[in-house]
């Protein structure tokens, strides 16, 4: 059926229906899904590409999922592997039996090496209860075991690799493949930022070397660039290049970097707003405003001098770890969503040989520095909207390597939370009799990521991101938020 209508040459019939359209107007279903792309691209007539667009800020702040108290994240990453059975996790029975080989009743595991005939090796240094919890924590970490009220213990930790990268990949980025978004980066995509001066998400590497694996673990993965952390180092100049040149005043920078960006919105075209170019063009923006706010994130010359003796800035052993620690503290307390700290250079705590003396190193360096943290956040009020997050990739062996060393352990280790929500002053989960495997209340890296963003307000399995046809997330099709972790 068809009507008449009166046009330039006559009467017309006009079509009624979408098959009779498409028969008279020479087309089909192909030719209209090309228009809808042209269109999209810019590339009709009167949509020329030069339309200029402007990128949507994704860090601007955006409400939790529901009402939470944390708002941002300090992860203080071990690099290399800390020894549980050394720090946090006394087993009697590995004291009982060392000396001798695993009992046979343990089973198989995987090891990188051939150290399962090893003989067990007792904790090399002794433990005590600490707090009104009666937490018992070893002598390497006499000030963290002051905080221990604070602290939720994970002792039923494990994960899914041997070796280091691919641990350091599951532990930031939910999968041992390189690739894929950050911890930090999915924090920050689904809450943004409140500090649109500074970096949504910092990472201050160890100056001493980067983690194995390296920048993927706090890498934007398949998400825009603007989601990866931003590199910032201890010392004297945490920011590189942050001041203006010599002879160029602040309206010279400000005109060069309109410039910039005028051009590069030339080329950015309807339907790229979370591009790559959208994201170089808030990053210079970005650095601009930097060069007015981050100077005085990074001083820390007007801290009092008992607040820096609490970080240990006065002794050269705490000094730089203590600094980074301190920092972290000054850029949530200015809205920066996510710092991550990287405490061990490139090997850190993988105490192949002498364990006792790697861990007296970096305990040394690392324990009073993030007791300072803990009492700092909460003498300022910060600890309750503050997850703080301690852990490595992995835990170590029960058995010895060599004759004082301890090979890498995936199958059970320990992690601790504080603040943001926690609840403090207990342990959770349970390695078995000589801390081999995680045995009871097991809590799986994807458990740990789910129990986080739940901290900070996000549903693990409503936070997705698409991506190759497929809804991503964090905790990919596991995770199980740890309930009893949670205040």
């Amino acid at each position: 059926m068809s009507c008449q209508c009166t046009g330039p040459n006559g009467p017309e019939t006009r079509p009624t229906s979408r098959r009779e359209f498409l028969r008279r107007s020479g087309c089909g279903f192909g030719m209209l899904a090309l228009t809808s792309l042209l269109d999209a691209e810019g590339l009709l007539a009167g949509n020329t590409p030069s339309t200029k667009v402007a990128p949507v800020n994704p860090l601007l702040p955006r409400p939790p999922h529901f009402p939470t108290k944390a708002k941002n994240v300090i992860f203080l990453f071990m690099s290399g592997g800390p020894s549980h059975v050394d720090l946090f996790d006394l087993k009697p029975d590995l004291i009982r039996l060392a000396g001798q080989p695993i009992p046979e009743s343990f089973g198989t595991f995987k090891t990188r090496r051939a150290v399962a005939k090893n003989k067990l090796m007792p904790p090399v240094r002794p433990f005590r209860k600490h707090g009104q919890c009666g937490m018992e924590v070893s002598d390497f970490l006499p000030h963290i075991a002051g905080c221990v009220d604070d602290i939720c213990l994970l002792r039923g930790c494990y994960g899914d690799s041997v070796t280091h990268p691919e641990s350091v990949y599951l532990m930031n980025t939910g999968s041992i493949l390189m690739g894929r978004p950050s911890l930090g980066a999915w924090a920050t995509y689904g809450l943004g930022t409140e500090n649109q001066n500074m970096p949504a998400f910092v990472v201050m590497p160890d100056p001493s070397g980067w983690v194995k694996g390296g920048a993927p673990a706090w890498g934007n993965g398949y998400m825009p660039a603007v989601f990866q952390g931003t590199i910032l180092r201890g010392g004297e100049s945490p920011i590189l290049h942050l001041n203006t040149p010599q002879g160029i005043s602040t309206a010279q920078q400000q005109a060069t970097v309109d410039f910039i960006n005028q051009l590069n919105r030339e080329d950015l075209r309807p339907g790229e707003e979370q591009s790559e170019l959208a994201a170089r063009i808030s990053a210079y923006e970005l650095a601009f405003r930097m060069q007015a706010h981050a100077p005085e994130v990074v001083n820390v010359s007007r801290e009092s001098e008992a607040t820096k003796k609490l970080y240990g800035l006065d002794n050269k052993t705490t000094a730089e770890f203590g600094l980074r620690c301190l920092l972290a503290r000054r850029m949530i307390e200015r809205g920066v969503r996510f710092v991550e700290l990287y405490c061990g250079d490139t090997n850190g705590w993988d105490g192949h040989s002498a364990v006792e003396d790697n861990h007296a190193k970096l305990c040394a360096q690392s324990d009073l520095p993030v007791a300072g943290l803990l009492k700092d956040l909460r003498s300022r009020g910060l600890l309750d909207s503050t997850v703080v997050i301690w852990g490595g990739e992995f835990g170590r062996m029960p058995m010895s390597e060599g004759s004082d060393g301890r090979d890498h352990n995936p199958h059970g280790f320990c992690m601790w939370l504080a603040g943001g929500g926690v609840k403090g002053g207990q342990v959770i989960g349970a390695t078995d009799a000589v801390g081999l495997r995680a045995e009871h209340e097991k809590t799986h890296v994807h458990d740990i990521h789910a129990t986080i963003l739940h901290l900070l307000g996000l549903d693990h399995t409503r936070l997705t991101f698409r991506h190759n046809g497929r809804d991503e997330r964090l905790t990919d099709v596991a995770g199980d938020v740890i309930t009893k972790a949670i205040a």
